[in-house]
């Protein structure tokens, strides 16, 4: 039987969701659990964030910084409620760009090492990172490989964003490259994912999950039979007993439409709702 361990957290499979932003809130995350997912993250969160955070599901926690300030009081303050801490070095969006986050840190190595040396002074908890294909990125595994447990790599260029093909020979170089396990990330599908895990430790699901958790059920061998339990309705239900904001909750019922019928349609009339009983009534909930 083969046992799937990062650190000391053990897991029941090796398929992972994706940290994204304004997807993972708590609901998405449990149906994404329960569907079966070995494990689920949060988007990526600044640590100095004074926002209340909704934890109850013991995600992966993804933090970002640009000098470690504020993260040791942040694992310490909620370690209770994570499996493990992952520092975000390969986020390529916009909004990263604009504030020097996620892939456009300076990386320095000493940058680097200062806010990995943080995360495991403050955790017996799995440290992990994240990085993107860059001409950085053995340098900095093997700064990470004094403070991290298992390394995630999206071999695309920064520059790439989500656009072109991911890079596996990059990613394969990587795994060759270090001891640690790897967690690969990078058009991951229900089609592709067992075949990565002939090269990876562990395969994560982003864009493919995206209002769509039964991918996780179908990698896991779930019965077709379940497949209902993972949809819209039951991500409302949870979005309801969490107190999700309607706009969030509407945003998720566009991305939900992904594999029904007429979903161009169903879209356009979603964006036209203004709150909870329209929608309801346009879904037949």
């Amino acid at each position: 039987m083969v046992v799937y361990k990062i650190g000391n957290l053990k897991l029941k499979n090796p398929y992972f969701l994706a940290p994204m932003v304004g997807i993972n809130d708590i609901a998405f995350r449990i149906l994404c659990k329960n569907a079966g997912a070995g494990l689920v993250y949060t988007g990526m969160i600044n640590p100095l964030t004074k926002e209340e955070l909704i934890l109850e599901d013991n995600p992966a926690i993804q933090l970002f910084s640009t000098n470690g300030k504020g993260i040791a009081e942040f694992i310490r303050k909620h370690q209770g409620n994570a499996q493990l801490f992952d520092f975000n070095l390969g986020c390529s969006a916009q909004t990263a760009k604009k504030h020097g986050l996620g892939a456009f840190i300076p990386q320095t190595n000493e940058n680097i090492k200062k806010i990995l040396e943080a995360m495991r002074e403050s955790t017996k908890k799995p440290v992990t990172i994240k990085l993107r294909k860059s001409v950085n990125t053995f340098k900095i595994v093997k700064t990470a490989e004094k403070y991290c447990d298992a390394i995630c790599i999206h071999p695309r260029a920064i520059n790439q964003g989500y656009s072109g093909r991911a890079d596996i020979s990059f990613a394969e170089e990587l795994k060759r490259k270090t001891s640690l396990p790897i967690i690969y990330s990078g058009d991951v599908n229900e089609k592709n994912a067992d075949k990565l895990l002939e090269k990876f430790d562990f395969a994560m699901i982003g864009r493919n999950a995206i209002g769509y958790p039964n991918i996780f059920a179908k990698l896991a061998g779930k019965s077709t039979d379940d497949s209902a339990d993972f949809g819209f309705d039951n991500y409302l239900k949870l979005a309801l007993q969490y107190k999700l904001k309607f706009e969030h909750v509407k945003a998720q019922a566009i991305c939900f439409t992904k594999y029904q019928e007429n979903a161009g349609k169903l879209r356009e009339k979603l964006s036209r709702v203004k709150n909870l009983n329209e929608l309801k009534k346009l879904l037949k909930l």
